[in-house]
């Protein structure tokens, strides 16, 4: 138990202070208001806060001391002004009402904030502000994007598929394409070109032309017709003259028409002798006939065998 009390430098006791001793288990101490009584129950409740105040236990024994006073009522039991006849008792409970106190101020205040954050962002009537001016910017963009989709469609178009039908879906296509398209830019003109390259019209594929073999044609050098000189039978009376004038194709040719025209020359349009024509046939024999058969071979079978290569 409390044995004595000294009470020095504070609140209505003055220097050198006052004790009271001899003590009891119970103790009545009374007086008018501001003779110091409070001040005594401070002391008790918390003596190390008191520096020229002090405490003799018996036997040196300090006790927990429980005191109720205003400090006590004032720390312990507290109504609260949001729920009203809620009252809280306890040290603890009062701490937490007023941290629900406090955060309560900060929920106003965030929602104010909100508030304004709200009007800002939507306008006054919910259809204004920030929103609607974002509008206005992307109504603006989507056009000028169309513009230029409109001015490049002819020559891009290819590269424009799936997004050339409308607005919104070819300035999405702009802007992905500008976060994600790491390559190097290049000129309108390049760009073009790749787009003719790529998009245009499919050219054809043509199969490969294979490399004839030329040794047939190498072989006609050593054929033997090619060493002789075909004319026509030399003993007959009109070889002189056509040997002279050199001119044995000619009358080869002529012979068709001579024919044709019922033995009547076709260069004088005389009729001839029958004899004139047995000239011509023993002119141009079997032999003559055979020779001319074999230059046309070496003509037409090595280009028949080359162009079946080719194709």
């Amino acid at each position: 138990m409390i044995e004595s009390i000294k009470i020095e430098n504070e609140a209505s006791y003055g220097s050198p202070g006052e004790i009271l001793s001899g003590l009891s288990k119970h103790n009545f101490i009374y007086g008018s208001n501001g003779t110091g009584k409070t001040t005594i129950s401070k002391v008790v409740a918390n003596e190390s806060a008191f520096s020229d105040c002090s405490l003799v236990w018996r036997g040196g024994i300090k006790l927990q001391t429980l005191v109720y006073n205003r400090d006590f009522v004032e720390k312990n039991f507290d109504q609260s002004s949001e729920l009203k006849g809620i009252f809280t008792l306890g040290e603890k409970d009062k701490e937490a009402l007023d941290k629900i106190k406090t955060t309560k101020q900060e929920v106003d205040s965030l929602n104010s904030e909100i508030q304004k954050l709200k009007k800002t962002l939507e306008g006054d009537d919910g259809n204004g502000g920030k929103n609607a001016e974002l509008a206005e910017l992307e109504s603006k963009f989507e056009e000028k994007c169309w513009k230029l989709k409109q001015k490049h469609d002819e020559k891009l178009q290819g590269a424009f598929v799936g997004v050339r039908g409308k607005k919104s879906a070819f300035k999405s296509k702009l802007l992905a394409e500008a976060a994600n398209n790491s390559g190097v830019l290049k000129n309108v003109d390049e760009v073009e070109n790749k787009a003719e390259t790529i998009f245009g019209e499919m050219p054809q594929t043509e199969t490969t032309i294979p490399v004839p073999n030329y040794e047939s044609l190498l072989r006609l050098e050593s054929a033997s017709i090619l060493k002789k000189k075909v004319i026509g039978k030399a003993d007959v009376d009109i070889a002189a003259m056509i040997q002279k004038l050199g001119n044995s194709d000619w009358v080869k040719q002529g012979r068709f028409f001579y024919e044709a025209n019922e033995n009547v020359c076709p260069f004088c349009q005389q009729k001839t002798e029958s004899s004139f024509a047995d000239s011509l046939n023993e002119y141009f024999d079997e032999t003559f006939e055979k020779d001319v058969r074999a230059i046309e071979t070496l003509l037409t079978e090595p280009l028949s065998s080359i162009r079946r290569e080719v194709h």
